[in-house]
């Protein structure tokens, strides 16, 4: 069933289904923008990606379902509190939409988009106060914005992150997203919660102890890729500075 209309508590701000029949984009020029770069970009494969397969598997499943929901909102000077007003709303709408039975929740999908933000680094700022917040619920919050630092997990000089738009994507998580929650002992809880709730609490806690990385995982990841040639198959294999934190 494709995302219904949502409007935010306290910010007021609407999400509707991206690529659906909307009356909510027709003077939106960013929303073509938003499109083209959706279907030609993420659903494409890409030569410095480092893997095969499209930049982003999920997506064109999610717009095909019209499951790929977005919110613009405009202003130049967006400050951290505004903006997180905006993101408590998204957590809370993105909570709704996927309930722990829903088939689909992989494939949901909550942007909003920043057409005209002037400085992208109070994105980065939003999104390092909301993030564990997500984290917490088996969820993740992205921020993308035009020049993202934030390197590949296979290449360690492709951007995933940079988008022609500045935005924060909410979205379901991923075994895959295991290297980019490495930082926190409280985040592998929550992924350990997530996909393996078999487990006993008390050995969550001990294997989110024992494999918390003090650094950049994802940097020193996508190293180690660069320094021995590892194909993706062995994406299991830990980068050697890693490797303490993971031998019994």
């Amino acid at each position: 069933m494709p995302i219904q209309k949502c409007v935010g508590t306290r910010s007021g701000t609407v999400w509707v289904d991206l690529f659906g029949d909307t009356v909510e984009y027709a003077h939106e020029s960013s929303a073509h923008q938003l499109r083209s770069w959706a279907r030609e970009y993420l659903t494409a494969p890409h030569p410095d990606l480092g893997r095969d397969g499209p930049v982003c598997p999920f997506v064109r499943p999610s717009i095909t379902r019209q499951l790929f929901a977005a919110a613009f909102v405009h202003g130049q000077e967006l400050d951290a509190t505004l903006l997180g007003t905006i993101v408590a709303d998204q957590f809370e709408i993105y909570l709704e939409l996927v309930r722990p039975a829903d088939k689909d929740r992989c494939l949901k999908t909550l942007v909003t988009v920043l057409p005209d933000l002037a400085d992208c680094s109070v994105i980065d700022v939003v999104h390092a106060e909301y993030k564990s917040r997500f984290v917490d619920r088996g969820c993740m919050l992205g921020q993308f914005y035009p020049g993202c630092p934030q390197p590949g997990l296979w290449n360690h000089d492709f951007r995933p992150l940079d988008a022609p738009l500045p935005m924060l994507v909410a979205r379901s998580m991923m075994t895959t997203d295991f290297p980019f929650l490495m930082g926190r002992q409280d985040w592998l809880r929550a992924y350990f919660k997530n996909f393996a709730p078999g487990l006993p609490s008390m050995l969550r806690v001990a294997l989110a102890q024992r494999m918390a990385y003090d650094g950049d995982a994802v940097d020193a990841i996508t190293a180690h890729h660069a320094l021995t040639g590892d194909e993706p198959a062995r994406a299991s294999e830990p980068h050697p500075r890693m490797q303490t934190r993971f031998q019994a």
